[in-house]
């Protein structure tokens, strides 16, 4: 585990978001760094698709950048009707 130095204003979203949705401040800071670095890796997903990618990691044993980095976490799949 490392020190992350952020700044007073971020710190203070972290806690007001973490209150909000009952996670502790660091829960909070983890969650949002692996939505945004999913999101960067598949710019094409929604949020939607990435909290469920996230829960897919979770079922397989947690999240792993190699894996995530080269697809082999399974995107969501289109419906018939083109909707996920």
């Amino acid at each position: 585990m490392g020190i992350v130095k952020i700044s007073e204003q971020m710190h203070e979203n972290l806690r007001v978001a973490g209150n909000a949705l009952s996670r502790s401040i660091n829960a909070q800071a983890e969650h949002w760094m692996r939505v945004g670095m999913l999101t960067e890796m598949h710019p094409d997903l929604d949020y939607r698709e990435i909290c469920q990618l996230l829960i897919r990691a979770e079922l397989a044993g947690g999240l792993d950048i190699a894996l995530a980095a080269t697809g082999q976490l399974e995107k969501p799949k289109a419906s018939a009707t083109g909707k996920h």
